[in-house]
């Protein structure tokens, strides 16, 4: 299995920004995918999930109506629409995994990407 996220950068405080996180070697309609970030020196924290064929989407109190996580199964492929961007929402974002609904820990998550970095600036 494999994800890869890409679309990260610079970006100044108020803009917006869409992650990418392209799956392969999993059935992907069969899998909730999830979006963390990890700042310097803090936990990784979820952002938000969808549901298998994207009717459902779930959000952290931090980005909620902010940002929007949508899929395209037939692509296999996730994606963060980002807006009004905040400099506290820099950070590492990683995309991940796993057949299960409404789960928030990063550990319960079997499958990550590699990350992509945002970084807004004020």
């Amino acid at each position: 299995v494999q994800l890869v996220e890409s679309g990260g950068g610079l970006v100044q405080a108020g803009g917006s920004l869409r992650l990418s996180c392209a799956a392969s070697g999993l059935t992907f309609s069969r899998y909730v995918m999830g979006w963390f970030r990890q700042a310097h020196g803090k936990e990784r924290e979820f952002v938000g999930s969808i549901s298998w064929i994207g009717g459902s989407t779930y959000y952290a109190d931090s980005v909620k109506g902010r940002f929007t996580i949508s899929r395209d199964n037939a692509k296999s492929t996730v994606y963060l629409q980002m807006n009004s961007l905040k400099p506290e929402d820099t950070a590492d974002y990683y995309c991940a995994a796993d057949p299960r609904w409404r789960l928030q820990a990063a550990d319960e998550y079997d499958y990550w990407g590699q990350g992509t970095q945002v970084t807004v600036s004020s």
